[in-house]
């Protein structure tokens, strides 16, 4: 091993030695030689991909050369000069603020991925309303570029009702109550009867029943009459369609009170409109994701729901706030993804949001 380093040294010192003496022309014809051999290369390769070091150190040797000594470079004159330019912009570079609105943290673009993901049936204004309830102020659009930069699918759209009567300008004084049915997994349909107060868009469970008599009906308007003496109660209307199951003993509960009750034309679902949204409404988010075992666990869970919907569910007619909400909205806290806490309802299915204690 000894030897072979030796023997390796020595060519060394030869070869210099060789250089040294070499005449210039044979410095020109060994050139000449490469050159030729370089010029059969490039017929031979593909397209060179030098890497940035190598556009550098080109870019640099092509300063110090005459134009006539550039055919040696592998590329054409008019690239070497493009990459001179590139690295004199690179150097000559100040910072400088790009035109739009600045991005919003990295830490709300995580926040609002999260909501999109845990949550797939949100939209873009539902996400806005839940971020206003934790105090972060966004745009719809923001909203909508953050998840399509991170290649999120909106959720599909909902176009709600356009009915527009003397209702929305009487909205805080009318109330409407509807059934909707509710089939169990032995295949037992059990009815819902429920109220809506229009103005504030607040929801009251009446009660369900396998048997919707006009007594039993008659009876939840009573006790609805009767838990609502505490609110600035009573509305000056009630809307309800022509079922039969809405007695005149039930209107003459709302009649004896002064609210007059007005009936719904024949298979005129829209002149209800809001009643028959909340029933969409539950069903896409809670009702179509359970199996209902009985009716004490169907009225456990339209009460998980109903409180839910009154005290945490933003609502786009009350500017994306909810009807009654249980926590109050402190906006200048920090903005972090660790510092929301969420919490599950109804086994994960329905989630909520607020500033960690």
């Amino acid at each position: 091993m000894v030897w072979s380093f030796l023997y390796r040294a020595i060519c060394g010192v030869f070869q210099l030695l060789a250089l040294r003496l070499r005449s210039s022309e044979r410095n020109e014809l060994e050139i000449l030689v490469l050159r030729h051999e370089l010029a059969i290369a490039r017929r031979q390769l593909g397209r060179p991909r030098p890497s940035a070091a190598d556009r550098a150190l080109l870019a640099a040797l092509s300063r110090a050369l005459p134009r006539s000594a550039w055919s040696a470079f592998a590329v054409s004159p008019k690239t070497l000069l493009r990459w001179h330019r590139r690295l004199l912009a690179r150097h000559w570079t100040y910072d400088r603020r790009g035109i739009g609105r600045p991005q919003l943290d990295a830490e709300l673009q995580s926040l609002i991925a999260r909501l999109a993901r845990e949550n797939p049936r949100w939209g873009y204004r539902r996400i806005v309303g839940e971020l206003g309830k934790l105090g972060l102020r966004v745009s719809a659009t923001s909203v909508r570029s953050v998840l399509k930069r991170r290649a999120i699918p909106p959720a599909p759209r909902r176009s709600g009702p356009n009915w527009r009567t003397f209702l929305r300008a009487q909205a805080q004084s009318v109330i409407a109550c509807d059934f909707l049915t509710v089939d169990t997994v032995r295949l037992r349909r059990f009815y819902v009867l429920f109220f809506i107060e229009l103005g504030t868009r607040r929801v009251h469970l009446a009660g369900s029943t396998a048997n919707p008599s006009g007594a039993w009906v008659t009876q939840q308007a009573r006790n609805l009459m009767i838990a609502g003496c505490s609110r600035d109660w009573p509305p000056r209307f009630l809307i309800h369609d022509r079922d039969s199951k809405f007695s005149a003993a039930f209107d003459e509960v709302f009649r004896s009170e002064g609210i007059r009750v007005i009936r719904t034309p024949v298979r005129a679902p829209n002149a209800n409109a809001h009643a028959e949204r909340f029933v969409r409404t539950l069903r896409e988010e809670c009702l179509d994701w359970l199996l209902i075992l009985s009716r004490r666990h169907l009225e456990r869970v339209l009460r998980e729901y109903v409180d839910h919907y009154n005290h945490e569910r933003p609502h786009r007619a009350l500017e994306l706030r909810p009807p009654e909400p249980s926590t109050q909205v402190i906006p200048l806290r920090p903005r972090h993804e660790a510092g929301v806490s969420g919490r599950d309802r109804l086994g994960g299915l329905i989630h909520e949001y607020a500033w960690a204690a």
